[in-house]
């Protein structure tokens, strides 16, 4: 049966949700989650929290799915252990480094891969599966054939989001709150820009990054047969009632195979939307009818509604605990009672010396009758063998006392567990950063920004997308030929399964080129892309934040690894450089990486190259372009300019420093690696120091 996994905010929530038929509970503990803003809870609060669940045979898993600093690792592993501690489940996690980090000192702690991860491809669940996970929360962004392929090929559980807030961009890949806002989506903190108001030049598309709440519940069933293993449940910064009448609707259509009832669906829009739902990911019905925005009337009938649910739950008590009796009266010993729940914890009890009945007299049938009585309490009778002598009588009220007992003493078993072993995290040795100053690289994204003066200004490295090569073998040609640039292919980072043979033809012609080296920003694509030929350099989808991570990709056998443009100078200076590392200091930066083609649902029709971007209240231009696949990658509406700060730079112990071209010509191109290289006087009409100087929260 589908594990029911729902949010809980609080402590409230976690009662909410439990009394709701909730099987998996998820929240946050601490400061390291991907919803800091939620009411998380302290280590009293998780302690209790975890006894409340296990007692009742509810698992709870714990999210430390944010990017983590050098500085905050041993913090963050501290409160992994009290976690275990406590009887957590499984965590939920996103940072490679901190996945290393756990798996060391609580091995047996189970993990769970976030959809921060931006897994969405089986190559991408089978890395994880590699790295020790054991469980994927799969991209949202995953049609129905996407889902089932992967499931029936995976070597590990998978995890389905099925309502809920959805956001515009891949999860992971949002970089929009942090370089406009400083409120980082990766250290949990998103201000949420996607449901602000642009303009897009077309009539009807105030609100063109602002998804519907995502809602599966006609699709339990079809995620049932293929394999899927949880289905999740959005919302920890939303009421708890929210995630009680949720929870109450979806956990009933999994457990009696129903498609869910009118009023039922009326109470999901009551309980939170959109202007309504959208399956469009799941049916592969993506546009314009997937967007929509929080309305007065989406609002209405609510207070009724949750006044209800939260009398429901909190004067309830959600009965899914089965449990096994056997009762034995004879005449002239006390009457006795054994009970035994489904992890084999046992009690027993001893009520009232039966008496020679002359009314009622007791039997079989009256007995297991009393015994199935089990109401208020989170046990259900699931069977009872009695063996009454004839002729006897007892009362009621002594098998309800034996009955009680023996529900209350297992009820207390139930909240011991065995606490896994648990170890040091173990220094690694430091590696001291160089004192050469760093190489300048290169990337493109059209083959018509090259040009033979670039060629002549010898960049370290030039990255080309692997969908440019075919049409600019010549200029690629004249980069191989000068003996010093080396060409690498760049890979999207989002590659469907459905869309592998058209990469691997891409990926094989350029090789056909000479071309041997390729950048990678995702997991799921390191096999992939190796299998092909290629030597890796890890590109900035990666998230690499701490030395940790610099250390995995170093285990993983690339030849070097961009580190996250949310970091600081100082961070980036003191991280343990174990692979040569590289940063990005020129260009727009890549804010979001979208399933939904922007131009299309704003315009109606595909017109990638009439397609000036959006435009912000305060008139600022994030420029939409076209990536792999028909998605849509927006930029930030300045560009990034470090070339009067090299100083700063060059004292990073930095391999490279990248220049990232997106909207310039050749010429413009050329103009900005010339300043870089001090032979120019270049600066863009708008610019940015990004975050490496102020950071991210």
């Amino acid at each position: 049966m589908l594990e029911i996994l729902s949010p809980a905010g609080s402590g409230e929530g976690v009662i909410a949700a439990v009394q709701n038929g909730a099987d998996a509970v998820y929240l946050g503990f601490g400061d390291f989650n991907a919803r800091r803003n939620a009411k998380n809870f302290t280590e009293e609060e998780f302690r209790r929290a975890a006894e409340y669940c296990r007692s009742r045979g509810v698992k709870i898993y714990v999210t430390i799915n944010t990017l983590v600093s050098d500085r905050e690792m041993e913090t963050v592993v501290q409160h992994a252990k009290i976690a275990g501690r406590y009887g957590a489940d499984a965590i939920i996690v996103q940072d490679l480094g901190l996945i290393q980090a756990i798996r060391q000192v609580l091995p047996e702690m189970p993990l769970h891969g976030s959809t921060q991860m931006s897994i969405h491809n089986l190559e991408g669940v089978k890395m994880a599966a590699a790295m020790g996970l054991s469980r994927v929360v799969l991209a949202r962004e995953l049609s129905r054939p996407e889902i089932e392929y992967i499931c029936k090929n995976s070597p590990i559980e998978i995890e389905v989001f099925v309502h809920g807030a959805l956001c515009m961009c891949y999860s992971g890949q949002c970089y929009m709150s942090s370089v406009i806002g400083r409120r980082s989506g990766n250290r949990g903190l998103c201000a949420q820009p996607c449901r602000l108001r642009y303009e897009t030049g077309a009539h009807g598309s105030d609100y063109p990054l602002s998804l519907k709440d995502n809602c599966l519940v006609r699709h339990l069933s079809e995620l049932e047969d293929m394999g899927v293993a949880c289905v999740k449940i959005e919302g920890r910064m939303r009421r708890p009632e929210y995630s009680a009448i949720v929870t109450g609707i979806y956990s009933r259509a999994v457990r009696e195979k129903s498609m869910p009832k009118a009023e039922e669906l009326r109470q999901l829009r009551a309980a939170f939307s959109r202007q309504g739902f959208t399956d469009g990911y799941y049916t592969g019905h993506l546009g314009k009818d997937m967007f929509g925005i929080r309305t007065e009337e989406d609002k209405d009938s609510q207070s009724a509604l949750f006044s209800a649910a939260r009398k429901g739950y909190l004067n309830g008590e959600f009965q899914r605990v089965p449990v096994d009796f056997i009762g034995l009266a004879k005449a002239g010993a006390t009457a006795k009672l054994l009970a035994q729940d489904d992890r084999g914890n046992t009690a027993a009890a001893e009520g009232l010396i039966p008496e020679k009945a002359f009314n009622r007299e007791l039997t079989s049938t009256s007995f297991k009758t009393q015994l199935h009585k089990t109401g208020g309490t989170p046990f259900v009778c699931r069977s009872v063998k009695c063996k009454v002598e004839p002729g006897l009588s007892l009362p009621m009220s002594s098998i309800n006392e034996m009955r009680r007992q023996v529900l209350s003493d297992i009820f207390k078993k139930r909240r011991d567990f065995l606490h896994g072993p648990e170890y040091e995290l173990s220094d690694f040795v430091h590696v001291p950063n160089s004192a050469v100053a760093p190489e300048i690289t290169v990337s493109v994204m059209s083959g018509r920004q090259l040009s033979r003066d670039m060629v002549d200004l010898k960049p370290a490295v030039l990255y080309i997308p692997m969908e440019e090569v075919p049409g600019c073998s010549e200029a690629i040609g004249a980069f191989m030929e000068n003996g010093v640039t080396r060409v690498c292919v760049t890979v999207p980072r989002i590659i469907h399964d459905g869309e592998r043979k058209k990469a691997a033809r891409l990926l094989d012609e350029a090789r056909s080129f000479g071309i041997s080296e390729a950048l990678v920003g995702n997991i799921g694509h390191l096999l992939f892309v190796s299998k092909r030929g290629f030597r890796l350099r890890g590109d900035f989808g990666l998230n690499i934040f701490n030395s940790r991570s610099l250390e995995v990709i170093r285990e993983l056998g690339l030849l070097s690894a961009t580190l996250s443009f949310e970091m600081r100078l100082e961070q980036i200076r003191d991280v343990s450089k174990a692979i040569d590392t590289e940063i990005i200091t020129y260009g727009r930066l890549p804010l979001m990486v979208t399933e939904n083609c922007i131009v299309k649902s704003s315009l109606g029709t595909c017109s990638c190259d009439n397609f000036t971007g959006i435009t912000d209240r305060m008139g600022a231009n994030f420029p939409v372009m076209r990536e792999f696949g028909c998605r849509n990658t927006v930029f930030n509406s300045q560009k990034l300019f470090l070339a009067d700060k090299q100083a700063d730079t060059d004292r990073l112990g930095l391999w490279a420093t990248r220049l990232s071209f997106t909207t310039e010509n050749s010429r413009e191109c050329v103009a900005v690696l010339k300043r870089y290289m001090s032979l120019g006087d270049y600066e863009p009409a708008g610019k940015t120091r990004g975050l490496y100087y102020r950071g991210v929260e």
